[in-house]
């Protein structure tokens, strides 16, 4: 059933990364919700596993001295979910990761392996494109820090080399700070489904709540890799909360996207989503950053 030529379990970050080396067609795996179903399809027939599986650094959810939220990509859905420094300051992503799949998935599927698949419908995906998150990759050549918006190369294409691991995800306090947000997914069925197409808003309201200071608003699923919608979030500033911002920020998001036509739906159909999602979605942001106008 699965067809596996070599398993090793690395014993640290740096083992993983020798391991890789070592095996130029070595596949990383961690919680294995994605390379086990590609290894049972065939797509991975016969591959070397180097597992990062019970890495206790790559583990888990803590925050820095000038406010940085770090996670740790071999995190599971679930953890993150259920993590009070998430729930308290970035409940978006962890509402986000809950989409995914099932319980059963939630339990094994870490953050890491979703971001690393590069694949467009990853729910984590948008949410950590309104966090600006940066993520840590550790190789041969040592370390470094790749902005997500420098992350994506193409539908399921990352700029992680071979011999990179993930290492960490980090969120800094300016890109969370005073900003209340929501994610949206739509699926044919409300449960065990990827998304037809996937919205997040982050937003920073005005102290009188009445304006928006700051917006960021990204999608999965609208193009071959996630996207912000920069335009539409610039000219979103200073506008004041109502109706009028809403239906004009669903219309500005059209003209950044680039949705395609998939067995799951039609590009004119995505169209639709990525308006009303983005109005939907913006507008419950409000509502949870206490927006006096929103229900206007």
């Amino acid at each position: 059933m699965y067809d596996i030529e070599r398993f090793y379990q690395a014993k640290n970050i740096e083992d993983a990364v020798q391991a890789l080396r070592a095996d130029p067609e070595a596949v990383i795996i961690s919680g294995g919700s994605d390379v086990l179903i590609k290894i049972r399809e065939g797509k991975l027939a016969g591959c070397s596993l180097v597992s990062i599986h019970g890495i206790r650094e790559l583990e888990g959810v803590s925050m820095e001295e000038d406010g940085t939220i770090v996670i740790g990509p071999a995190t599971t859905f679930s953890h993150i979910t259920n993590n009070e420094i998430i729930q308290k300051h970035i409940p978006i992503l962890g509402n986000a990761v809950d989409m995914a799949g099932g319980p059963q998935l939630r339990n094994i599927g870490t953050v890491g392996g979703n971001v690393c698949n590069g694949v467009t419908s990853a729910d984590s995906a948008s949410s950590l494109c309104c966090l600006d998150a940066i993520l840590v990759l550790t190789g041969p050549e040592g370390v470094r820090e790749v902005p997500i918006s420098q992350w994506y190369t193409g539908p399921g294409r990352t700029v992680r080399g071979h011999e990179e691991i993930l290492t960490a995800i980090k969120i800094k306090r300016e890109s969370y700070e005073g900003y209340s947000g929501h994610y949206i997914k739509y699926g044919k069925r409300n449960a065990m489904e990827i998304a037809t197409l996937g919205c997040a808003v982050t937003v920073k309201l005005t102290e009188d709540r009445r304006y928006i200071e700051d917006l960021h608003l990204a999608y999965g699923v609208a193009a071959p890799t996630p996207i912000r919608c920069r335009e539409a979030e610039e000219r979103a500033k200073g506008m004041e909360i109502g109706e009028a911002l809403f239906e004009a920020v669903g219309k500005w998001a059209l003209e950044e996207v680039n949705p395609r036509s998939s067995w799951r739906a039609s590009k004119e159909f995505r169209l639709q989503l990525v308006e009303e999602l983005g109005k939907r979605a913006l507008k419950q942001a409000v509502i949870n950053g206490e927006g006096g106008n929103a229900h206007a």
